[in-house]
């Protein structure tokens, strides 16, 4: 399925999942749908493993509390996240290190300050490693980070969003 990608989502310096500067961390980036869903894309590294050649369980983890947590913000704006109150992870198949791997998080439910929210990690082929259901607080970055992360550390990538991403 093809998704049509209407922007790139803000990312930090710092995150273990999005930042720039973190040398451990994912490095992911997130895109918007024109069907409201946000896309993470990210490759994991031998620092991410787990068993030989296996991505370990809590970076997968990690990824898709992060892309459900980053879908309100197809909603609202770039300072509106997800505070994670409950997160729930079925492991399907191995997640392999060194290859582009795919996540994508959607909202199912909107109750004002509480929202529910699905997502998925795909393997290369298509087939799903890791799904996810979560419910996250809804807050704005202010009430979050400290003052000054939203403007030092919170910023657009320097690359292009994709016109369109194939899963």
């Amino acid at each position: 399925m093809n998704h049509k990608i209407n922007r790139s989502q803000h990312i930090s310096k710092n995150c273990l999942v999005c930042g720039t500067e973190n040398k451990l961390g994912l490095q992911t980036r997130f895109y918007q749908t024109e069907e409201k869903e946000v896309i993470g894309l990210f490759t994991a590294r031998h620092e991410h493993q787990s068993y030989p050649g296996i991505t370990h369980g809590g970076i997968s983890a990690a990824l898709l509390d992060e892309v459900i947590g980053r879908a309100i913000m197809a909603f609202y704006d770039q300072n509106t996240f997800g505070v994670t109150i409950d997160l729930q992870l079925r492991y399907h198949k191995p997640v392999p290190l060194n290859v582009e791997l795919k996540s994508i998080g959607r909202i199912t439910k909107d109750k004002g300050r509480i929202f529910e929210g699905s997502g998925e990690l795909l393997l290369p082929n298509g087939d799903v490693a890791v799904s996810a259901t979560g419910k996250y607080m809804k807050r704005n970055l202010s009430q979050i980070g400290a003052d000054d992360f939203v403007a030092e550390e919170w910023f657009p990538p320097a690359d292009n969003a994709p016109q369109e991403i194939s899963m």
